[in-house]
């Protein structure tokens, strides 16, 4: 056996994988420290955003932005979702269990950034060791940002008069956070590119040269208000088909039954619903996605969809579509802001005509 000392494995390698062979390893045979491709780690980043798949993936183009100032960073990520956390871009992803708060705790990171107003969260911030905080911690068990930048969001979290008030960004808000601005980086997501072909040549070959249009039909319980009536989903679906589109209705298991009602109602395509990984890959097959504001909105700008997005009850700045999309919300004024009740008999969102969503799609199908 070759005499090479502990003391000289070089952990803080870009290429170290613990306790197996690195990549120039296998593939060369190098070894520490005689190994011509050693590069140190330049900043050891802890991102904790266990919120929702939404709230996750619109968190990544931090890891864009970190990637570009710390080319050979190495980034952790605690998550409840990390499906959809693409694996190439982050070197370690972890799920909130106590393997890996120990793990956290045993570490020591250059950068930490928690974007969760939990406790839980707020308490890991504040215990990990890292000479940079952002975000929010936790005080006396009161939450707490970490740095003074993080107050806005907290206040806008406080008080509807505030949130109204907000002309930021999503991205740009937590790009603030942590002491960064942000310039368009990208959403990431993990997407299975051999079901994205299938799924891709599927829809191409039913729609036969037609523009797909993916009309996302769900949007979770919590905020039921944003539901668009099934009335407007089946008189938009037979506009669209009349206007030489190939529409597809998509959701998943709470919507499965509406959508095969309106299939065949309609005539119009239902595929099913399936598992994330492969409704991500059904919806990268989409040319255009219609959508109320949920986790598919989400998944169709990190997929780089041209989307148009219903929106009643959020402030609409929040919504960074990258130039591919356009927000339509109703005309009549919205009375059940972030609100899981309307103050009338129905939602506003029956005040928004079928005409008036495919007159929206016409014009972001255009876009180049």
């Amino acid at each position: 056996m070759s005499d090479i000392g502990f003391e000289n494995v070089r952990q803080d390698c870009v290429f170290f994988r613990g306790s197996i062979p690195c990549a120039p390893n296998k593939q060369t045979g190098a070894v520490c420290p005689t190994c011509d491709v050693y590069r140190p780690v330049s900043k050891r980043i802890l991102i904790i955003k266990l919120g929702a798949l939404g709230d996750v993936i619109r968190t990544t183009p931090l890891v864009v932005k970190f990637r570009q100032e710390f080319p050979d960073c190495h980034i952790t990520w605690l998550t409840q979702s990390p499906e959809v956390l693409p694996k190439d871009s982050i070197n370690v992803i972890l799920k909130p269990d106590a393997f890996s708060l120990l793990l956290i705790r045993d570490s020591v990171f250059d950068i930490a950034i928690n974007l969760d107003k939990e406790p839980e969260a707020c308490l890991l911030l504040k215990a990990v060791a890292a000479p940079e905080k952002f975000g929010y911690t936790s005080n006396f068990g009161q939450l707490f940002p970490a740095t003074p930048a993080a107050t806005h969001k907290l206040m806008t979290g406080f008080f509807d008069s505030l949130s109204k008030e907000n002309t930021k960004s999503y991205p740009a808000e937590i790009f603030e956070i942590c002491h960064r601005t942000f310039q368009n980086e990208p959403y990431l997501i993990h997407k299975n590119e051999a079901l994205a072909t299938v799924w891709k040549q599927r829809l191409q070959e039913l729609a036969d040269g037609k523009v797909i249009v993916g009309l996302n039909t769900g949007c979770g319980p919590r905020w039921n208000t944003r539901l668009w009536p099934v009335e407007s989903w089946q008189e938009l679906a037979a506009s669209l088909k009349a206007a030489g589109y190939f529409p597809v209705f998509l959701g998943g298991s709470l919507e499965d039954e509406k959508n095969k009602a309106m299939s065949e109602q309609t005539g119009t395509y239902y595929p099913g619903h399936f598992s994330l990984e492969e409704f991500i890959a059904l919806t990268d097959g989409c040319e255009v996605i219609l959508t109320q504001v949920s986790m598919m909105m989400h998944i169709a700008t990190a997929l780089q969809k041209k989307m148009v997005l219903m929106n009643n009850i959020f402030n609409k700045h929040e919504f960074e579509l990258y130039g591919r999309g356009e927000i339509i919300e109703p005309s009549t004024n919205c009375e059940c802001y972030y609100g899981n009740t309307c103050k009338r008999n129905q939602s506003c969102m029956h005040d928004l005509s079928a005409a008036e969503v495919a007159a929206a799609i016409d014009r972001v199908s255009t876009l180049i």
